[in-house]
């Protein structure tokens, strides 16, 4: 499994955010899994709380940092060997992006050692938050991109954790929907229909990219509010 170091404005481009979006969040945002990511660090500076949790975490700084060095060099022989699989060179040079990689790990080696509260060791399917402690939960590269990891029972029981974190009425983000070889996930209607039973409502949301107009499909989860019981009186 790669340890990614996406920057904010990937994390936007992957869900459909924007930083303007992310501003307005009315409360916590979730990154499971987070990585090396630039996410929370560069949300702090637009008055956005981002808690990254991910199992990566428990093995320490410099164990991670290599992880996430070597993800970087495996992209960078990837994306030339299947350009069909990834944004076309002339729209965005593979070295530039994975630059942004670059800073975006510096940023998450820093920001770990100033606020080390906001990286959490914790794995799906059991994560140590409190029921509905986040507005706004983001998930990706992680349940459908590695199926051999994830089959469809954990995939569900995984999914209903992000939701049982995540406030009613407020959603959660998934993204990927194909594994690492870009073949959509089969069951996804499956998927969808058993999150329904669990009165999970789902989306898929195409979004497209701005460089060359293709879709990708992020799913979108969340469970209805309840209303607040607002006690009977008589005039």
């Amino acid at each position: 499994m790669l340890i990614t170091s996406r920057p904010l404005d990937e994390y936007c481009r992957l869900f459909g955010l924007s930083r303007a979006a992310l501003r307005a969040v009315p409360g916590p945002v979730l990154d499971c899994p987070g990585g090396a990511a630039g996410l929370v660090a560069e949300a702090r500076e637009l008055g956005c709380k981002v808690v990254a949790a991910d199992p990566a975490y428990a093995a320490g700084l410099p164990e991670l940092l290599a992880r996430a060095e070597d993800a970087r060099h495996t992209m960078a022989a990837a994306m030339p060997a299947a350009p069909h699989r990834y944004l076309a060179e002339r729209h965005r040079p593979y070295e530039k992006y994975l630059r942004s990689w670059d800073r975006a790990r510096r940023l998450f080696a820093a920001d770990t050692a100033e606020h080390p509260g906001d990286y959490v060791a914790a794995a799906l399917p059991r994560l140590p938050f409190a029921d509905g402690a986040f507005a706004l939960t983001l998930s990706s590269y992680l349940l459908f991109a590695y199926p051999a990891l994830f089959g469809p029972r954990a995939q569900l029981t995984a999914l209903l954790e992000l939701v049982r974190v995540t406030a009613p009425g407020a959603e959660v983000l998934v993204h990927p929907l194909h594994d690492d070889r870009s073949r959509r996930t089969p069951h996804l209607d499956e998927l969808r229909f058993e999150l329904g039973r669990r009165a999970v409502g789902s989306e898929l949301r195409t979004v497209r990219r701005h460089a060359d107009g293709r879709r990708r499909y992020v799913l979108a989860l969340s469970r209805p509010a309840r209303y607040r019981a607002v006690p009977w009186t008589n005039p």
